[in-house]
């Protein structure tokens, strides 16, 4: 029995997580949940899974969710980072999967660490932010960090029992977007409406503008970078417009793996939770004969200027001896710039206040306007995203004042 707890439990990919303990119910028992402030949701999942430890991110939600409840949610409840922090070192857990967008997990993934839990990772800020910081704590306690990410999913089944020394390149599949195929200048006038439209996968509306933009496939660069020890220089990103094959895996002797499978988030989930095992299919098997041929393209760099931000923002400094080598370098403060200034634009975005072209200019002006330095600490981590976050807040209202 696989004791799970689920940060982010009435997102996309929390609710696939608990499809998968619905699926699974003599593997995976679901003890604590948290959640931001979908109370409605909550009292659903609270009644099915009569989980023992539960949180939410304000304690107006908590409130609410215990009247709706008619008392205490669990035995055992608590509030914001504390009560994340709670819920991810529940002595009877023993997976967490980050689930929860943004940046809020990163505190709650060091405590699951520290408490020794397995990590399952859906959340790709906490590795952008503080990824240095993150693998070095999972390997002082020993700790697993299984992706539950597709791409970096596809990437770990990729290379399951072979030397790293054998390695030559990882090869990060995208879907190219909404957007795919459209010049930058055709880009000045989508909306946010347009924006979340994603042609393969159903998200939530962060991730979803990332993926028009690319910034999704940047992070996700940055992402594997820490968890497989790969400097960019060996990480590429070719287009898949069917997002059949979820990444690939490229050997000295150019051999190439490939990891296929339908578009359905409960396959990653269900690997990390059942590791180093697999369990019986929740979804439909991949049937070839029935796929329209597989098409791999080069990205749009100049239309798509995200995803090359990505590049800059981890091969800060330029002449680091280790860029050119295996293992993870030093953390730098310059991913933590860029995920945060994105943080910012792809919000006003949303908002209507900026323009979708304008995305990259905001993180652009912000990494111009950072040293690159180290990052060592959280409270390194913490100084560098608030000063990002307050330099991206400047340059988008600016933007949006020229642009009236």
């Amino acid at each position: 029995m696989k004791r799970v707890a689920i940060l982010g439990s009435t997102g996309s990919i929390g609710t696939s997580a608990l499809d998968v303990a619905r699926t699974h119910p003599g593997r995976v028992e679901v003890v604590a949940i948290a959640a931001a402030t979908n109370v409605g949701a909550m009292v659903t999942q609270i009644l099915e899974f009569r989980p023992r430890a539960v949180a939410m991110a304000t304690g107006d939600a908590m409130d609410k969710l215990t009247a709706a409840l008619g008392g205490s949610p669990a035995e055992t409840s608590g509030v914001g980072n504390e009560g994340l922090c709670q819920i991810a070192a529940h002595p009877d857990v023993d997976i967490v999967l980050c689930a929860s967008s943004g940046t809020a997990a990163l505190d709650a993934v060091l405590c699951a660490i520290e408490a020794g839990k397995t990590i399952a990772l859906a959340n790709k800020e906490v590795l952008v932010m503080a990824g240095g910081i993150v693998m070095d704590a999972a390997r002082r306690k020993g700790v697993a960090v299984l992706p539950v990410d597709s791409e970096h999913n596809a990437i770990h089944q990729c290379l399951h029992g072979r030397s790293d020394a054998e390695l030559r390149r990882l090869i990060l599949t995208a879907s190219g977007g909404p957007f795919r195929g459209r010049s930058l200048a055709a880009l000045e006038s989508v909306t946010a409406a347009d924006a979340l439209k994603h042609p393969t996968w159903q998200m939530g509306p962060k991730i979803s503008i990332d993926a028009a933009t690319l910034m999704n496939k940047g992070l996700e660069v940055i992402e594997a970078h820490w968890l497989f020890g790969v400097p960019a220089s060996h990480i590429d990103v070719v287009v898949h417009p069917q997002s059949i094959v979820h990444s690939m895996v490229e050997w000295k002797d150019g051999s190439i793996i490939a990891q296929m499978g339908i578009t359905d988030m409960r396959l990653p989930i269900q690997y990390a939770f059942a590791h180093p095992d697999r369990w019986d299919a929740p979804v439909p098997f991949l049937d070839l004969t029935r796929q329209p041929a597989l098409e791999f393209h080069e990205p749009a760099w100049d239309d798509f200027p995200c995803l090359r931000l990505a590049y800059r923002a981890l091969e800060a400094p330029p002449h680091d001896a280790q860029s050119a080598s295996r293992g993870p370098r030093v953390q730098r403060s310059l991913p933590i710039v860029l995920n945060a200034a994105n943080e910012v634009a792809v919000a006003s975005f949303l908002e209507g206040r900026l323009g979708f072209t304008q995305i990259p200019q905001v993180i652009a002006q912000a990494m111009d306007a950072h040293t690159p330095e180290p990052a060592a600490s959280l409270s390194d981590v913490r100084r560098v995203d608030t000063w990002a976050r307050m330099h991206a807040a400047e340059r988008a209202r600016e933007l949006e004042l020229g642009s009236r």
